[in-house]
């Protein structure tokens, strides 16, 4: 059975994608620490990438070929400064060389060393890379990666090893019938069954403060996308929403800091439209920042990233929850259910399209704002079911396989989707419900096998082709 921790689900990292940005950073980076004892760094000669599938056909307006030289290069993408990103990739370009680790320069022309296969795909997942190196003496040898959503990566001829890392927990998670059972059992709530969990890894005070860090990025992602004029790059002169939107509904007040921020929004109206807006703006901040390179948390990929933070922020501004032990909770919960849609389903758009991105996320925000505001494990896994039953079939299809259009406005429609089903949820009786948690995940899977390749993260098919526009370099 895979383990996974709330840690897992929520990482910190820079946008556009998970996939196409976090996932292939991740194989880079472990790519090259195959070589730093022995033979070593430098003694590599050469590197060659070759790009398959779906990172080839968007990698260009994911970033994919910058994830890949920046892994290359020991860089990280949670402690990188993200204005260093384009003038570390425009060096390599300019110099034609590439510095691994920090120790060794190679020669490198990312024209001929970084191939985009295009029309072809690898058997393992739509999503891989192949990372080739030659020695100083000649050798070669050659690693396959795929990246299976979430930034979550796979080695080639891994797929079944043993983390080293495996552990016995004491309640072994892999459907949502398992996670109701027990919380009936020990009788309490999902967050308290998954922080019992977490203690098998990290103690008590070092989950507290990881989620609370995680709390702390989305938040603070928020406030710079709220405060971050001008166009997202890209190519298509798409303009950022969220400042003028946060301007007009704060009056023209000045905040200090992020926390000053929820402070003024707290003081403002929360009559319905104020408040949908507010939720909208949120998300449209913390996309607009995923798609030019920002600090955001995968929750749980990237191009899904402001459903979460939009749907916290509303928790936390309009709903009461204002206490660290209100942020852990909805923190745990939703970390819960996004790792039970990985498990039994998928949250790789490249396999299953956007219902794998935005209605993951959106499940996964009903749910803990469902417990969060005093629903028990059936009302919050039935909120669960709800937001997704009503993003089923979902495609991807970002327009010049940028995370722009669509997706920037999804997040705002995924937000609004969980608090709703939220609401269905805390009014209704789980046992009157005609489809379980287990049931709509099972046929998120089934649609996400029977979808058509062209709207599975590929710009084939949709807004992609059905919208005319002129994109001279992603």
């Amino acid at each position: 059975m895979e383990q996974i921790s709330v840690f897992d689900i929520f990482k910190i990292g820079v946008g556009p994608s998970s996939s196409h940005t976090m996932g292939p950073w991740r194989a880079a980076q472990q790519f090259i620490n195959l070589y730093q004892e022995k033979p070593g760094i430098k003694e590599i000669k050469r590197i060659h990438v070759d790009l398959y599938g779906s990172l080839a056909k968007t990698g260009k307006g994911h970033g994919t070929d910058i994830a890949v030289l920046l892994g290359l290069m020991g860089e990280d993408p949670v402690t990188i400064p993200v204005n260093t990103i384009d003038p570390k990739f425009e060096k390599i370009h300019q110099t034609k060389t590439l510095e691994i680790c920090g120790e060794h320069v190679i020669t490198f022309d990312p024209e001929t060393d970084l191939i985009f296969h295009f029309n072809k795909s690898l058997p393992g997942h739509p999503n891989a890379l192949t990372l080739t190196v030659v020695m100083m003496d000649g050798s070669e040898e050659s690693h396959t990666y795929y990246s299976v959503g979430g930034g979550f990566v796979v080695k080639e001829g891994e797929e079944e090893k043993k983390s080293a890392d495996s552990v016995q927990l004491p309640f072994p998670i892999e459907t949502a019938s398992d996670l109701k059972r027990y919380c009936d059992e020990q009788g309490v709530g999902i967050s308290e069954i998954v922080l019992r969990n977490e203690l098998t890894w990290r103690s008590q005070e070092e989950t507290f403060a990881g989620c609370l860090e995680i709390w702390n990025v989305m938040r603070d992602c928020v406030y710079r996308g709220v405060n971050t004029q001008g166009t997202l790059p890209g190519g298509l002169n798409v303009k950022r929403r969220a400042y003028e939107m946060s301007r007009r509904l704060l009056n023209g007040i000045a905040c200090k800091d992020s926390k000053d921020f929820i402070k003024q929004i707290q003081a403002t109206s929360n009559i319905f439209q104020n408040t949908l807006n507010w939720v909208s703006c949120f998300a449209l901040s913390v996309n607009e920042e995923n798609a030019a390179f920002g600090r955001v948390v995968t929750a749980p990929t990237n191009g899904a990233s402001g459903v979460i933070p939009a749907v916290l922020m509303y928790y936390v501004c309009f709903a009461g929850g204002t206490e660290d032990k209100d942020i852990i909770r909805f923190m745990t919960v939703a970390a819960e259910i996004g790792s039970i849609f990985k498990k039994r389903s998928t949250i790789s758009a490249a396999m299953g399209g956007c219902q794998a991105e935005i209605g993951v996320s959106s499940a996964m925000a009903a749910a803990a704002l469902t417990e969060c505001l005093g629903g028990d494990p059936d009302q919050a896994m039935m909120a669960a079911e709800i937001a997704m039953e009503h993003h089923l079939g979902l495609t991807c299809d970002p327009i010049g396989g940028l995370v722009q259009i669509p997706c920037i406005e999804r997040n705002t429609m995924g937000a609004i989707k969980a608090i709703t089903a939220c609401q269905l949820a805390l009014q209704g009786n789980p046992d009157t419900a005609k489809v379980s948690l287990d049931g709509v995940i099972k046929t998120m899977w089934e649609t996400a096998l029977d979808m058509n390749e062209k709207y599975k993260e590929t710009s084939d098919g949709g807004l992609a082709t059905n919208i005319s526009v002129n994109i001279s370099e992603c």
